[in-house]
């Protein structure tokens, strides 16, 4: 991330793509194909000339974040000219706002588009009013375009149809004196269709327009949403296939005229640094980047320009070979509003296309140090006021900061903690308790957010951890199922990226990240209450909705017997913290020290 203002200097990394022989052409020396002073011949007027650069500038994952994301969330890591690091806080729509109109400023060619995710496990000034504010912020923030991402379908697709078009919430209503709106930008879905007709539940692409400049935009989430959503969430769709289906619109913007296409697509890479700002390409194209995009990106078509992508994450400024052996930008702007990333394509006039050896790109970061955008400060301070009276109550106190970052995240300990506590009042026969990952959207942090003061957790807080209204649910497994259900977290679909599920206090085993597939969990470290793991018991077992339903790859969750649902995760928090805790007896962090991990 830059130390120095985005206002005072907006400079772009730029990468090589193509060999070294040939070197990066330049905007000027592309320019030079056409004569400076090129006339019109029969009116006299200037021709424009031949190439026309266009802004690109994009981001992914806000999640809702209007506010500055607190702790590690809210930060974003640097790397110095000395090869050392440093952490710059970041993020906040006031600031977003200004860097992006800055960005703009003096740029009559600029495009702002999204890849996913920009509503879904939101705070609560968002979530509570099912990412209304949200939609309305980025509205104001001149979005023209995104994707969808698996967290538009958190709802459903007709609440996501609803956040498109507007309207009023079917049950909540309306939450002002006007009538939400919806989104003035598009929401692409062309890989996400309708079971009973086939076709895609919204736009699948949409085409940007100014004189004589057109760019083509193809959407699409990731193909395992289904995976990683609830089942109510995705009830009567189809996914489809990235890459099939992007290479397929593709087709059907060419034979439409255009020729410059970018793809928006909800998946993403693991980068080879936290820093946003390391050399994706050293030391060759595309070495700094692992993942499923890699794949993704080699095999769209050569016809597609550039990728803006997302889902992990993660930030990066790679370039990935085409099918061609041609490379191509890809991109992924980090998460909760903290970078975006300004590209320039060069497009060509003459061919309708880009010029793909002079696309540049760089990540930027959305630093606090330049003036709130007033309009945000105004909806942030309308939404709060609403907010308020839920947001601001306590529901317990911390000693210091419980982090979700990590292997064994503290804050996951604490949520598995929680719903042990709340299944043993539903059924004193509950044994343990598992909570994943991805449902632990952020920590607690000690330092006061508000007037509150250090220590105190608000309900604001604690549902920005817990913002998905799961259930609680209890089911029966065998001794024999418990372990497979720890080995799925290494093995299956999750074995070239592991979920490691947080559990109850009562439970540990060692995690040999030495080994691979199955092999990782050490079945005979396996212990409940300090004893081995009988393989013919039966164990009563709480966790929340999402995974009682197989998600995230944990398939044999989803055979689980004897089902009992409870009440609301975030319930189940507050009531253990509120339980556990008091201002003068606060509750300390769990040590994460359940999994024992080698390396």
């Amino acid at each position: 991330m830059p130390a120095m203002s985005q206002q005072q200097q907006r400079r772009r990394r730029t990468y090589r793509l193509v060999a070294a022989a040939a070197g990066l052409a330049t905007v000027g020396a592309l320019a030079a194909a056409l004569p400076a002073g090129a006339h019109d011949n029969q009116h006299g007027k200037p021709l424009p000339s031949r190439y026309q650069d266009v802004q690109l500038l994009s981001f992914n994952d806000l999640h809702g974040n209007l506010e500055p994301p607190s702790g590690s969330s809210g930060r974003v890591t640097e790397l110095q000219a000395d090869g050392t690091t440093k952490t710059i806080d970041a993020g906040g729509v006031e600031y977003l706002a200004t860097h992006l109109r800055e960005a703009r400023r003096n740029n009559a060619y600029s495009i702002t588009a999204a890849g996913g995710d920009m509503v879904g496990a939101s705070p609560l000034i968002s979530g509570l009013f099912h990412d209304e504010p949200t939609i309305e912020a980025l509205n104001k923030l001149d979005l023209d375009v995104t994707s969808v991402g698996n967290h538009e379908f958190d709802e459903g697709a007709r609440e996501l149809a609803r956040l498109q078009n507007g309207g009023c919430h079917p049950t909540a209503g309306c939450y002002t004196d006007e009538e939400f709106e919806g989104a003035d930008f598009p929401y692409l879905a062309a890989n996400v269709l309708d079971e009973k007709t086939g076709k895609p539940i919204l736009k699948p692409y949409w085409v940007w327009k100014k004189k004589d400049v057109k760019v083509g935009f193809i959407g699409v989430t990731l193909e395992d949403t289904p995976g990683v959503v609830s089942a109510e969430g995705v009830k009567g769709l189809k996914f489809k296939d990235e890459v099939e289906t992007i290479n397929k619109y593709a087709r059907v913007l060419q034979k439409q005229g255009v020729k410059s296409i970018v793809a928006l697509i909800h998946e993403g890479g693991a980068p080879a640094s936290a820093s946003y700002n390391y050399d994706c390409d050293a030391p060759g194209a595309g070495d700094g980047i692992s993942g499923p995009i890699v794949d993704i990106a080699k095999n769209i078509s050569p016809s597609v320009d550039a990728l803006v992508t997302g889902h992990t994450h993660a930030a990066y400024v790679c370039t990935i070979d085409d099918p061609a052996g041609n490379p191509r930008m890809v991109t992924s702007a980090a998460s909760f509003g903290r970078l975006y990333t300004d590209t320039t394509l060069t497009y060509d006039r003459f061919t309708g296309d880009i010029a793909r050896t002079a696309v540049k790109s760089a990540n930027h970061v959305v630093t606090r140090t330049v003036a709130k955008a007033p309009d945000m400060t105004e909806l942030i301070s309308r939404w709060n006021t609403l907010a308020a009276p839920i947001g601001n109550r306590p529901i317990g106190y911390i000693s210091a900061d419980v982090p979700s970052t990590g292997t064994e995240s503290p804050m996951g300990d604490l949520i598995a903690d929680a719903q042990l506590a709340y299944g043993r009042s539903l059924d004193p026969e509950t044994d343990l308790a598992l909570m994943n990952p991805g449902g632990v959207r952020a920590g607690l942090t000690y330092a006061a957010k508000g007037t509150e003061g250090d220590g105190v957790v608000t309900y604001a807080e604690g549902f920005t951890v817990q913002p998905f209204s799961n259930t609680v649910n209890l089911q029966d497994f065998t001794g024999a199922q418990l372990v497979k259900v720890l080995q799925e977290q290494v093995s299956g679909s999750n074995a070239a990226s592991p979920k490691i599920l947080l559990p109850s206090a009562n439970l540990t085993y060692t995690l040999d990240l030495t080994k691979t597939g199955a092999d990782r969990i050490v079945v005979d470290s396996v212990r409940l209450n300090g004893a081995a793991v009988d393989p013919a018991a039966t164990y009563r077992v709480a966790t929340n909705s999402f995974l009682a339903g197989g998600g995230d790859g944990f398939t044999t969750l989803g055979q689980g017997t004897n089902d009992l649902v409870g009440g609301d995760d975030l319930a189940a928090l507050v009531e253990y913290l509120t339980a556990n805790s008091s201002a003068s007896s606060p509750i300390a962090p769990p040590a994460a020290n359940r999994i024992t991990i080698v390396k």
